[in-house]
C-alpha cells in the first residue's frame, strides 16, 4: 500500500503522522512516498523518517519525490494522501500576512485560519490544490485526501465542492477540547469516560454536551468554575472562558485564536482588552521563527543520537487509514461539506465540523441538527468570508476578495470600508505571483 505525504518538508509533522503509521500493524509495511518543492527539507524528513524506520523495525519503505515535474509519480497509486503544505512559507507570505495589515492598524495573532491572513493563505494555496487534485484524478482516483493544512474550511470545502477528490479536514483541536478545557478548570478528575458532542466549524467548534461518566451533565460546574477562574493571574485561556460566559459554550481552538475570529477582544480603540484577557499579537511568527531554530537544533541532535521509539499520537489520520483498511469502525471529529443539512442552521454549501464514522467503506458523516441560536450566528460570521473567499478564487473575481475582507467579523470592525480596499490591493501587489491573477 502507498500513502503519499505532500509537504513532507514539514518534517515534525510528517513525522508524527508517518510515526504513527509505523506504529500499526496494518500500515506498518507501507510504502511511504515523501513529496515536497524543497529539496534539503525534503532530504532532512527522509533522514528522520529512515532513522525512525530502522528503529521501529524497517518495515517500512521511504521513497522521496522533489518537485512538481516529480509530483505525480509520488500521488501515482497511492491509497491515501496526506497534506500539510504551507505555500510561501513563512518567509515571504506569513511575513506579508502581518506587516502589511499592520501599516493599517490591523493587528493578528495566528492568522491562518480566518481574518485578511486566512484569506490571503487559501488564496495562495487553492491553486496548489488545484493541481494536486487533477494529477490525483489521474493516477490515484480512488485515494482519500487528508487535509491538515489551514485554513481548514476554505481548503477543504474548496476541495469537496469543486473537486472530484474524496476529502478530508483534520485538525487535533477536535479531540484535545474537553482535555484543554478540564485542565484550565483544574477539574482533571472528571476526564475518565464521559461523554461529548462537538460540533460547529473547523476551530469554531462548540462543546455543546460534556457529561461525566455517569451521565450527568458538567455544564453547571464549567460555568461556574469558569466564572472563577478567567481572570486568575496563571489563566491562560480567557478567551474561550469567556466565551462560556457570553454565549453559553466552549469552542474547540485556542484562545490566541479565537481572540481575531470575532470583532471582541483585539480593538485598537480598546487596547487594554489585550491585556486584560492575554491575547498575544503576532503570535503565530513569533513560533515560525522559534519551530525553525528549534528545529535545525533537535535536527542536529537527532542526527547525532539516533531516533528513539515513536509513541502512537492522537492524530487522526493513521486511526482513519487503518480503520479503512481494516474495516474496523473508528469515530472523528471531520470537517465536511454541510449537504443533507448536517448541522440544520448553517449553509448546506459551508465546510462544517461534525462527528464522523470512518470504517472500511469511508468516512460517513454524522446529522448533528440545529446548533443553539447564538452558536449558529458566530459560526455565520466566519462561514460568509470563507464561502466568498472559495467564490473568489473560483471565479477570480477581486470583488469577492474585497467583500470576504469587509465582511471578516475583526477587519470590518477595525478598518472602514475603503482602507480595507486599499490593503487588499496592498497584499495582492505584495504577493504578486504567490497569488493568482484576479479581475
Amino acid at each position: 500500500m502507498k500513502i503519499t505525504f505532500m509537504g513532507a518538508g514539514s518534517t515534525v509533522f510528517a513525522r508524527n503522522v508517518i510515526g504513527d503509521c509505523m506504529c500499526s500493524e496494518s500500515l506498518r509495511d507501507s510504502e511511504f512516498a515523501l513529496y515536497d518543492i524543497d529539496g534539503d527539507r525534503l532530504k532532512e524528513s527522509e533522514t528522520i523518517l529512515n532513522a525512525m524506520n530502522k528503529t521501529m523495525g524497517g518495515n517500512a519503505k521511504i521513497t522521496t519525490y522533489l518537485g512538481v515535474e516529480n509530483r505525480k509519480d509520488a500521488l501515482r497509486g497511492a491509497k491515501f494522501v496526506v497534506n500539510a503544505i504551507q505555500v510561501g512559507l513563512y518567509d515571504p507570505c506569513t511575513i506579508i500576512d502581518f506587516e502589511v495589515p499592520k501599516k493599517y492598524g490591523l493587528r493578528q495573532t495566528i492568522a491562518d485560519t480566518l481574518g485578511i491572513g486566512g484569506i490571503m493563505r487559501a488564496l495562495r494555496t487553492m491553486p496548489v490544490l488545484e493541481d494536486f487534485a487533477h494529477d490525483m484524478e489521474e493516477v490515484c482516483p480512488d485515494a482519500w485526501f487528508l487535509n491538515y493544512t489551514n485554513p481548514m474550511a476554505m481548503l477543504a470545502g474548496y476541495m469537496q465542492r469543486y473537486t472530484g477528490v474524496k476529502t478530508i479536514g483534520l485538525c487535533h483541536s477536535v479531540q484535545v477540547c474537553r482535555k484543554s478545557l478540564f485542565k484550565e478548570l483544574k477539574m482533571e478528575d472528571y476526564l475518565e469516560g464521559g461523554k461529548e458532542l462537538i460540533a460547529g466549524i473547523n476551530h469554531m467548534a462548540w462543546l455543546l454536551e460534556c457529561k461525566d461518566k455517569d451521565g450527568n451533565d458538567l455544564y453547571p460546574m464549567i460555568k461556574e468554575r469558569a466564572k472563577q477562574r478567567i481572570f486568575e493571574e496563571d489563566c491562560k485561556d480567557r478567551v474561550r472562558l469567556d466565551y462560556i460566559d457570553k454565549f453559553g459554550y466552549y469552542c474547540t481552538e485556542s484562545s490566541e485564536h479565537n481572540a481575531e475570529y470575532n470583532m471582541f477582544y483585539i480593538k485598537s480603540k480598546y487596547p487594554e482588552l489585550i491585556e486584560k484577557y492575554k491575547i498575544p499579537l503576532d503570535e503565530y511568527p513569533r513560533r515560525c521563527v522559534n519551530q525553525i531554530e528549534g528545529w535545525k537544533k533537535e535536527f542536529e541532535e537527532i542526527k547525532a543520537q539516533g531516533v528513539k521509539e515513536h509513541k502512537r499520537s492522537k492524530e487522526y489520520a493513521s486511526h482513519i487509514m487503518e480503520s479503512i483498511v481494516t474495516d474496523t469502525p473508528y469515530k472523528i471529529g471531520g470537517n465536511v461539506i454541510n449537504k443533507n443539512h448536517l448541522i440544520s442552521n448553517l449553509p448546506a454549501e459551508a465546510c462544517v465540523e461534525v462527528p464522523c464514522l470512518v470504517d472500511g467503506q469511508g468516512i460517513h458523516p454524522t446529522y448533528v441538527g440545529s446548533l443553539p441560536v447564538q452558536c449558529a450566528a458566530m459560526n455565520m460570521t466566519n462561514i460568509n468570508p470563507q464561502l466568498l473567499t472559495i467564490e473568489a478564487f473560483v471565479t477570480k473575481k477581486k470583488e469577492h476578495i474585497y467583500q470576504a475582507a469587509m465582511l471578516d467579523p475583526h477587519t470590518g470592525s477595525e478598518l472602514d470600508i475603503d482602507t480595507i480596499v486599499k490593503m487588499v490591493d496592498d497584499l495582492i501587489e505584495t504577493h504578486g505571483s504567490w497569488l493568482p491573477k484576479f479581475n
